[in-house]
């Protein structure tokens, strides 16, 4: 027999979110998270080999002598949660900013008199290939210590060839030195920089990056931030067009700060994920459910611009949208690693139920970076990617804010990080 090489078991509540690993949940299945009550589950060189109550794990063999046992009594057992809208590696920071915001100048003017990205590319650029590894995998470790087990990252602080292939190449890098699975997305269209009109810097992207990129396989996804005043939705679509053709997968920066046909063009385009929509209309809504577009919602960006604008999630789900959450990570607009904070504010403000904004945080967003095969819920045949939640029920992961709910990290069946490990061993 081959035996399990760790049992997770005795769980007051286990979420498997079992059922939408072949489509997102949409509708009334974003609140179908598969709960067991005395739940357990096994895991063997790093994948899923059993799941279902502590007795019926227990009762197929799995256990044996030399099988780790973690007891998770009185605990939350969920998949470990997916971040798929991240801009994490960055070199410095952009606290002086937060004056400027205090005192109403808008996101775009502040980009314009050089702050913003503007800012964040010097950063970047100026810091060294060790600099900026270490200043994100420290994000990274925040990240993990937090529950994201796997996470999208972007691109877009180089706004350069050179300087983007070597974001790209670094995102690769952390990939295979830290502990998080990491999805690579290039966003050159993050800004156009001094010197460029925004057809000049368009051009450029489609001419001498994009196929650059192409070439060196370094990144799966393209995103490009459309709105009035980067990217309009002609130099968008050109941009997504050109990706497409070179086999790149799409993602969509999309009316956030303007209803501007972003939504709308996300499903033209049928990209994998429209992401932000603050400002969606109803006919992008609706264009965007009919494509099985996945809108992915980033509430601490709306929290942290302070303007009480939310996206409308609530309509979303009606319409039939999957919907999906993300910190947006960034140095401006959303300077957190915090899915748990996210949850919060999913509940609080996009008005989901606990139960949706798990959904949203698991399985959704692991369609939301393509890997709803992998991770994303607890089922035979996936990754062992596990959260142990020092909470007493689901409720309770929303309702508490401002402090880490997550006891236990296992990521591949490997407990990588843990509050206090030694209190959670077990015998069955």
């Amino acid at each position: 027999m081959l035996y399990a090489d760790l049992l997770i078991h005795s769980a007051y509540m286990m979420a498997t979110m079992k059922g939408h690993s072949e489509c997102p949940a949409r509708g009334e299945g974003m609140s179908e998270i598969g709960l067991i009550k005395d739940g357990a589950v096994a895991i063997r060189e790093g994948l899923i080999v059993a799941v279902g109550t502590t007795e019926e794990v227990l009762a197929g063999g799995w256990v044996g002598p030399e099988t780790r046992r973690i007891s998770a009594r009185d605990k939350v057992v969920t998949p470990g949660f997916v971040d798929p809208h991240t801009h994490v590696i960055y070199a410095g920071s952009r606290e002086n900013e937060l004056s400027l915001k205090l005192k109403g100048v808008p996101y775009l003017e502040i980009l314009k008199q050089g702050g913003g990205i503007h800012s964040t590319v010097r950063s970047t650029k100026q810091a060294s290939d060790e600099e900026i590894k270490a200043q994100t995998s420290r994000r990274l470790q925040t990240m993990l210590s937090l529950g994201t087990t796997t996470a999208e990252v972007k691109s877009g602080y180089g706004l350069t060839l050179d300087e983007e292939i070597r974001s790209l190449r670094l995102i690769k890098e952390l990939d295979s030195e830290q502990v998080i699975d990491l999805v690579s997305t290039f966003m050159g269209a993050h800004a156009v920089p001094p010197g460029y009109s925004e057809e000049e810097f368009t051009n450029y992207i489609i001419d001498n990056v994009l196929p650059q990129i192409a070439t060196q396989d370094l990144a799966e996804f393209c995103d490009v931030f459309c709105e009035p005043g980067v990217f309009s939705i002609n130099s968008s679509e050109r941009i997504l067009v050109k990706a497409k053709q070179l086999r790149f997968k799409l993602k969509i920066h999309a009316d956030e700060l303007a209803a501007a046909g972003g939504a709308e063009l996300a499903a033209k385009l049928s990209v994998t994920s429209a992401d932000h929509l603050l400002q969606a209309s109803d006919e992008g809504i609706a264009a965007l459910a009919k494509q099985g577009v996945i809108a992915v919602l980033l509430p601490a960006t709306s929290f942290n611009l302070a303007k009480n604008v939310y996206a409308r999630a609530r309509e979303m789900i009606r319409a039939g949208v999957p919907v999906a959450l993300a910190t947006d990570s960034n140095p401006g607009s959303s300077p957190t690693e915090s899915m748990p904070f996210v949850l919060t504010l999913a509940c609080l403000y996009l008005r989901l139920t606990p139960e949706e904004a798990l959904t949203a945080a698991t399985i959704n967003a692991a369609h939301a970076v393509d890997r709803a095969a992998q991770v994303g819920s607890l089922e035979v045949g996936k990754q062992g990617d596990v959260l142990i939640l020092d909470i007493p029920n689901l409720d309770y992961l929303p309702y508490h804010f401002g402090s880490n709910p997550v006891g236990t990290v296992i990521k591949r069946g490997i407990v990588v990080w843990s509050s206090v490990v030694a209190e959670h061993e077990r015998e069955v």
